[in-house]
Formats: C-alpha cells, structure tokens, sequence
C-alpha cells in the first residue's frame, strides 16, 4: 500500500544507502519468491540474525510476502540461544550475517549445535533446512559451507517462481495468520516464544504511531534492534504504515547522537530515560542540535525534573511515555496535551481496544490509587507461547486476559502507573534481563556448580546482573581470585552481552529461604551492605 501511495518517498536510509516504498516493495516480492523457490511454506517458520540495515527491513517483508513467520534472533545471541531458539521454533530457514563485528552468525550457532550434516547447515537443528548469508557472494568461501548458500544466488531462485503465484501466496494471509514468533525470556530459565498475529500488530503499531504523530515529514533513528519487539514494530513496520524515513543503527553510539539529530535531521526518538539524560549532557557540554519533536520513553520511572528539563531546554517538543510488552502489544500510552507529572508519574492511559484492571491476589479489582498486578485484555494480547500450552494458561487466564507480573497503580481518570514487578526481572540499557534464564545458561559453565543472579545498580546502564556462584567441584577454587573473570568470559562467549554478569561473587553455598528457594533478598541484603560501608 505505501508503494502504490507514496512509491519515491524514502523509508530506510543508513551508510549511504537509500530504500523508497516502491525498491523495499522490489526487493520484499523477489526475497518472498525465493523462499517460496526454497520450500517455505504458508505457515513456516524463517529465522533472522542481522544487524539493523535496509537489508533486514527488505527480508522481513520478504519472509511475510512468502506467508511465512518472522523469527527475529538478536545479533547480541551467542550459539546457546540462536540455537535453542531455531530448535524451538522449528525455523526451515535462517537468513543471517556473517561479518558483523567480524562474527559469523554460523560459526556461533555451529559450536552449540554441530556442524553441517545432511545437507544441512548444523547437525544439532534437524528441521533447520537452509542458512542464507546476507553479506556473503558466491565466490566467497563462506559460500562453500555446506547447507549455506550466498545471498544472491539464493535470489536467482526467484526465478522459478511467477509473479502470480507470489502475489497469491501474499494475498493468502490473513490478519489471524501468524506474522512473528518473538523471543521472551521468563521467571521459569527458558526463553518463550511469543506468537504475534498480523492484524493484531497492524493496529497496535498504527495507534501507537497516530499517538505519536508519526508521518512522512519525520525522521526516526531506530536504536532498538529489529529483532526485539519494538525495534521491528514501532520501528520498521509503524515506519512503514506511516510513511516515515527510518534510520536503522547497526551500532549505537550514544556520543553521536546529538551529530545524528543534526546531520540527518532527526525528528522522533525512542529509548530509555538514560539516552534522553545524555542528550541534556551534550546540550549542556554546549553541543547544539535542532530540538526533537517529539521523545518517546518506556515504562520506566521518568523523573519529573527530567521530563520538564527536556522541554524547556529545548532538547524535545513533546514527550510521550508508553507501556507495553512482547505478550501484550502496546497497552497505554500518555496523549498530547497531558501535563509533565502525568507524562513522567504514568504511562497514560489505555490504548483503544485494549482493557486494563488492576488487581489483588485471588484477581479481585482493585479501586484506584491501589497497587496490585496489572491484567491486560482486548485485542492486544498473544495467542500464546509457540509449542507452550502450560505457559500459555499460565499467562493468559480463562477470560483471555494476560497476567504480566506488573504491579500498577490506576489513577481516578485511568492513567496507569507501573510502579513494580512481580516476576524476577531487571532492565539492562532497555533490555530486560532475566536472573533464572542467565542462571541456566551459567549452569552450563564447567566452572559452575550452583549460581543466583541479582541485579545492582550502575549509572550507565541503570541496572547489571551480579552473579553468586558456587565453583564446580574440581574447577576453580572459591578462593581463585581468577575464578570471576573466568565465568564472565565463558558468559561473553555465550550469553548476549545485557546479560552476561559485571561482577561474579564466589560462595560456598547459596542461602534459601523457608520454602527452599535461593534467598535472593539475603544476597541483594549483602550487596547493599557493601555499597555502604
């Protein structure tokens, strides 16, 4: 639709290179006919492992054009979690880079998962048919491995494949059909896959960008990956609804930012409270840069003396503060008008079609100003955690409303406050860290034998995990003063980098509480005790 409307306008810009409506519509047909050409079929699942470009905005559109289902993989995966999630899922296909930071994406996931075998590009991954190389051409050795093919020789295949036919395979999807399976982690250790229909994400993305006044006159620099929710969302596709030019950042440089807003004129921001308080560190440093029209935050508590810092030193026009999550799509959001202590004290009021309650412990509604856990319904919220039905019941109760492990607070005209969490959970730079995911991973470290992970403050990144470990017996020693950076460069080679922990603490035994569980208050205790003495 924004091809035939708009088809010269300019929707992904980034290193010199510039996509219109009409090229990204090109380039979405032809990727959909190979995959069609390869196998995929209407309902598959096809995996993508590449830093934020065009290139991603062209493949995504062309995994929908072909009726199949996004599996978007973090760039920040070590061969652990690519794999695990491409098993999980049973994704035919994985499109994905190869020279990113000097990383390939096979090599990773080929460690945890095997080499080729079969035909097939990792011998761990029996339903995975097929790697296509983005960055790679066909002379390349790369090209050579087996069950892994170039990117433009996995194009020519579209040959065989008549315009026709893709164009009614595209038109063959429907709003109830899946559009993406994105990665949580949870409380439980496993990450989930959250299944994501196409109609539900349409009309999320296109009110939450009619919030935001998103339109063709704006330029958006996109710092959340593509491959996190927000990222391809709010980013690639409320971009391409509105018709905005996007600019997807590979690599993120904070220091940049205020250049960037400059030099390509940037209009709309999103992020977390810690980049808008950079932004006021260069203004004050005495960079100058055109103000923003209009930042958007998350949830997070935005302190008020921020917010209104932000306004009237120019640095933005507006501000909007949302809340929503993977399972639950864009829940509430602050509106125009809304005065700075409803901006930075909530996260405003539900979005249309979507219905919020807080409530007590046995699920009873809570009056306003009262704190209990934030339930979401309406259109917004998942089908369900991909081959999860446990889960699935679990989150969603039997009125088709999703538990989130929020604690809110709603005031008298409906504005949400998100003041706590109710699951095991801290926020690393934007990401959500999970303590019980990062503490099975690190049960796979040799030196590991037990572990906890707590969170701790850090004023670049908000929050860092701190890990209690207890060594394997036979490994380091509790008193190895090596044993920490040991276990954080074992984290680094194969947890995403938000999570690997900044501090790993030697213990004899973990402390558990009544109930047997890992006292996790005891060791949060005995970090702040440190901090103050």
């Amino acid at each position: 639709d924004r091809a035939r409307r708009t088809p010269g306008s300019v929707l992904l810009a980034a290193g010199g290179e510039r996509l219109t409506a009409e090229g990204l519509a090109a380039r979405a047909r032809r990727i959909g006919r190979a995959l069609i050409a390869s196998g995929v079929r209407p309902g598959d699942r096809v995996a993508l492992m590449a830093p934020n470009s065009p290139a991603w905005g062209a493949a995504a559109f062309g995994v929908w054009e072909a009726g199949a289902v996004l599996v978007p993989l973090s760039t920040r995966y070590k061969g652990l979690e690519a794999g695990g999630l491409l098993r999980r899922t049973g994704a035919r296909v994985l499109m994905c880079t190869e020279r990113f930071r000097g990383t390939p994406s096979t090599g990773l996931i080929g460690r945890a998962e095997g080499e080729p075998e079969g035909g097939r590009p990792f011998a761990g991954l029996p339903e995975l048919g097929e790697a296509v190389l983005l960055d790679v051409e066909p002379g390349d050795p790369e090209a050579r491995r087996e069950g892994s093919v170039a990117f433009a020789a996995f194009l020519e295949r579209a040959r065989a494949v008549s315009e026709s036919a893709a164009e009614k395979r595209a038109l063959g999807v429907d709003g109830r059909d899946l559009a993406e399976v994105l990665a949580t982690s949870g409380t439980t250790g496993a990450p989930k896959g959250v299944m994501i229909p196409h109609g539900q994400l349409l009309r999320g993305y296109w009110d939450w960008a009619s919030v935001v006044g998103l339109d063709g006159d704006d330029r958006y620099p996109v710092i959340a990956p593509f491959s996190h929710g927000f990222g391809v969302n709010a980013g690639l596709l409320a971009g391409v609804m509105r018709g905005a030019r996007l600019l997807p950042q590979a690599v993120f440089d904070p220091g940049g930012l205020a250049g960037l807003i400059a030099d390509e004129g940037a209009t709309v921001l999103a992020g977390p409270p810690t980049l808008f308080q950079g932004l006021l560190a260069r203004r004050a440093a005495g960079e100058r840069f055109p103000a923003l029209r209009v930042g958007i935050c998350g949830a997070a508590s935005v302190p008020p003396e921020l917010v209104r810092r932000l306004l009237d030193e120019g640095v933005v026009r507006r501000m909007v503060n949302a809340y929503g999550l993977i399972e639950g799509t864009v829940v509430s959001m602050t509106r125009e008008g809304d005065p700075v202590e409803v901006v930075a004290g909530s996260a405003g009021r539900p979005m249309p079609g979507v219905r919020v309650e807080v409530v007590d412990e046995e699920g009873g509604p809570l009056p306003p100003g009262t704190r209990g856990e934030i339930l979401v319904g309406g259109f917004g919220v998942m089908d369900g955690y991909w081959g999860d039905p446990e889960r699935t019941a679990e989150a969603v109760d039997g009125r088709g409303r999703l538990r989130t492990g929020d604690v809110g607070v709603l005031s008298e005209r409906g504005d949400l406050s998100v003041v706590d969490r109710k699951k095991d959970v801290f926020t690393v730079g934007g990401f959500s860290a999970y303590p019980a995911e990062i503490e099975a991973l690190l049960a796979r470290c040799p030196l590991v034998a037990g572990a906890a992970v707590v969170p701790v403050p850090d004023a670049r990144l908000g929050e860092v995990g701190c890990a209690f470990v207890v060594p394997e017996e036979g490994g380091a020693g509790a008193s190895a003063p090596d044993l920490g950076a040991e276990v954080i460069a074992w984290a680094r080679e194969n947890m995403a980098n938000y999570k690997v922990p900044r501090r790993v603490v030697a213990v004899e035994s973990l402390p558990v509480n009544a109930n047997g569980k890992t006292d996790k208050a005891a060791l949060a205790r005995r970090l702040a005790e440190e901090r103050e003495e």
